[in-house]
């Protein structure tokens, strides 16, 4: 339900149909009610049939009528309901019969010209304070307010920073390996250099020579990057294992084009600038007496290839670090105790299609639904409940009888509405007391339960059993249970109150959750044959596994460890083959050198421990520039960390050790290939 002014206000015009009419949102009975329906859902029941405007629907066993479908483009769900699937909208009008959802309602509102969302919170502060002056019986009104931009992605913006520059990294890897590899061509080109120099190219026509092969170079990378990106977006696009806000419109447009354009010339420019300066510094004449030698560039400059391999190492364990902390928090919430059991555990929605006429009929619906449901095959347990574990919360002030409070520190809970059978489905331990049993109803007192955290901020260092909260008049307290994460498995679980569903009326929202040893796949279509002779209309989808929920909670910190995870191997895979590249290298221009020690009786195992020290030394020059900016950079992703401190010294010490171990073997191969050399052929090769 949505007011009617909602789709204008956001600038959101259907692309078939129109939005709600004025008179459609009054709620009056000689207007036949309106639906609008999403793209999505257009597509998938009605086959983008345009002729669906001016159809009749039944919805909730009354008939509305269509009169538009939404665009593409609009993702109301990751916007406002992020994990919700959202299909129909339906007018909402504000009437009396609204005033007690306060709770469950959320306003959006569009900014004068020139004014602030700081200006609107001072406002609504001072609004604030006047209705409480007006209403001293209502509960306190606390608005927040927050940019609309910041509620999509404020919880996943730290994330992609961090991903931004873990990209960043990898490429600066990138450029200093392509770098190295220019600078080594540049080796065998010298006498071309300078011939062309001799010819009469000044510097600056060898420099934009240099410069253009390497753009050129880095333009066909892009080139083959974008086919590449194109299929993987597609691919993240379609995952619904994450939770992202719009991620399903994802996709390559105008703008990725020209920054992946940018990115390839700018990139070539730099991987290209080291190599041409090294032109421009060269003499004619002593670059025909280097080449005449055979020699590279001569010792004076091996220092830009170390300097470059020292970086590359220096970038990878930076990265490296971040991942690593990264990979540790997230298998610390994954060893968080959720409150509940999710293993062998599904649900399924039951909503009923029709409106209940009173408390006896929905508690003749949830007996027959619970009956038939725990008679099947496999089933250990079922019950019900309004709201699952990690998908919703609203909350109420709850007081206990007798007790009064500061209206500014008055405690608050998140309600659940369950039937009996829930606790034992989803795992949720008894700590005291009794769970809900099919007596309570509502010819019964009213009773209620409460969890740990609210037990005690109610009644501290007192058995809550057997209390009295004056909701509804008063409740009395027959259990209490653990605290359950209800909002994220990072946050420990704040104070909750459950109430039975057969004492509580107007809760259509029925999630049914059953502990079973049966696959879901195979559970589904027998829990429908089970309830379908008390409700022919019964949804069609599929059981969700109270798992899927967890996973669901934790995609995107799962999105962004994976993500990392792979630049960082990435990276380090890059600054194993830049050392290699360059150990190597220098391996081959030392041929004589080694052949003429070797003839003067150095031995295989002294050659070998001499090229893997220098290997060691540039690894551990970069460990060490790599651990201190590590060290300094980390605390920026404090707010992503869970469980672990920024200077973890495990990961630390753990990511020192593996880099040491990778520079050793990227040094071991051309080492073995150096004390392998015969002496006689390099001494007949010079």
């Amino acid at each position: 339900p949505v007011t009617q002014n909602f789709f204008t206000l956001l600038g959101v015009q259907p692309m078939i149909g129109r939005s709600f009419a004025v008179e459609e949102c009054r709620g009056r009975s000689d207007t036949p009610p309106a639906a609008l329906l999403s793209y999505g859902f257009w597509q998938r029941r009605f086959a983008s049939d345009r002729g669906v405007v001016g159809r009749k629907l039944t919805l909730d066993n009354k008939p509305v009528m269509v009169v538009g479908v939404l665009p593409a483009s609009f993702d109301f769900a990751s916007v406002f309901a992020p994990g919700t699937p959202v299909d129909v909208f339906i007018p909402w009008p504000l009437t009396d019969e609204t005033n007690g959802h306060g709770n469950t309602m959320q306003a959006i509102g569009r900014l004068r010209p020139g004014a602030t969302a700081a200006s609107a919170q001072a406002e609504f502060a001072v609004l604030a304070k006047q209705l409480e002056i007006q209403h001293p019986e209502r509960n306190p009104v606390k608005p927040r307010l927050t940019p609309l931009q910041r509620h999509v992605n404020g919880r996943v913006s730290p994330a992609l920073i961090v991903l931004a520059c873990a990209v960043g990294v990898v490429m600066l890897i990138v450029c200093a390996n392509l770098s190295n590899l220019q600078l080594a061509r540049l080796g065998t080109r010298q006498k071309e250099m300078a011939m062309r120099a001799a010819l009469g190219a000044g510097r600056s026509r060898l420099l934009r020579q240099m410069l253009t092969e390497s753009v050129a170079l880095s333009c066909c990378g892009a080139a083959l990057g974008l086919i590449l990106a194109i299929a993987g977006t597609r691919a993240i696009a379609h995952l619904d294992a994450f939770n992202i806000p719009l991620l399903a419109s994802v996709r390559l447009d105008g703008d990725a084009l020209g920054f992946t354009l940018l990115a390839a010339v700018l990139t070539g420019v730099l991987f290209g600038l080291l190599p041409a300066l090294e032109v421009r510094s060269f003499a004619v004449g002593e670059m025909l007496k280097d080449g005449s030698r055979g020699s590279s560039a001569g010792q004076r400059h091996a220092w830009v290839r170390n300097g470059l391999v020292v970086s590359e190492v220096a970038f990878a364990c930076t990265l490296l670090v971040a991942a690593g902390l990264l990979l540790r928090s997230f298998l610390r919430v994954l060893d968080v105790d959720p409150g509940f059991q999710p293993e062998g555990v599904a649900t399924l929605r039951v909503d009923p299609s029709f409106q209940f006429s009173g408390l006896a009929q929905q508690n003749s619906y949830i007996d027959e639904v619970l009956r038939r449901t725990r008679s099947l095959p496999g089933m250990r347990a079922a019950g019900l409940t309004d709201v699952l574990p990690l998908e919703g919360d609203r909350s109420w002030q709850v007081s206990g009888m007798g007790q009064v409070y500061p209206k500014d520190r008055h405690p608050e809970a998140y309600i659940r509405v369950v039937s009996d059978g829930y606790f034992e489905s989803v795992g949720i331990r008894l700590q005291a007391g009794r769970k809900f049993t099919e007596r309570d109803r509502a010819s019964s007192e009213p009773v209620a339960m409460v969890n740990e955290t609210l037990a005690r901020t109610l009644w501290p260092g007192q058995d809550a059993v057997g209390k009295v909260v004056t909701q509804d008049g008063g409740r009395r307290v027959v259990g209490v249970v653990g605290d359950v994460r209800h909002e994220a498995l990072e946050k420990a679980g704040d104070s909750e109150m459950y109430l039975p569903m057969r004492q509580t009326f107007d809760y259509p929202a029925m999630n049914l959750v059953v502990r079973t040893v049966l696959p879901p796949d195979r559970l589904a279509p027998a829990v429908r044959a089970a309830l379908r002779p008390i409700d022919s209309n019964l949804p069609v989808r599929e059981f969700t596994t109270l798992q899927e929920l967890v996973d669901k909670a934790v995609s995107p910190r799962r999105f962004l460890v994976l993500l990392l995870a792979g630049f960082a191997g990435f990276a380090l895979i890059l600054a194993s083959l830049g050392i290699y590249a360059v150990i190597s290298y220098s391996v081959s221009q030392r041929v004589q050198e080694i052949g003429i020690r070797m003839a003067l009786g150095a031995s295989a195992t002294h050659l070998q421990s001499r090229i893997l020290l220098r290997t060691l030394g540039l690894a551990a020059a970069g460990l060490a520039l790599g651990m201190a900016a590590s060290r300094a950079l980390t605390s920026a992703l404090g707010s992503l960390l869970f469980g672990v401190t920024p200077g973890d010294p495990f990961t630390f010490i753990g990511i020192g050790a593996l880099l040491i171990v990778v520079a050793a073997l990227a040094g071991y191969f051309p080492a073995r290939r150096a004390s392998r050399i015969d002496p006689m052929v390099a001494l007949r090769a010079s």
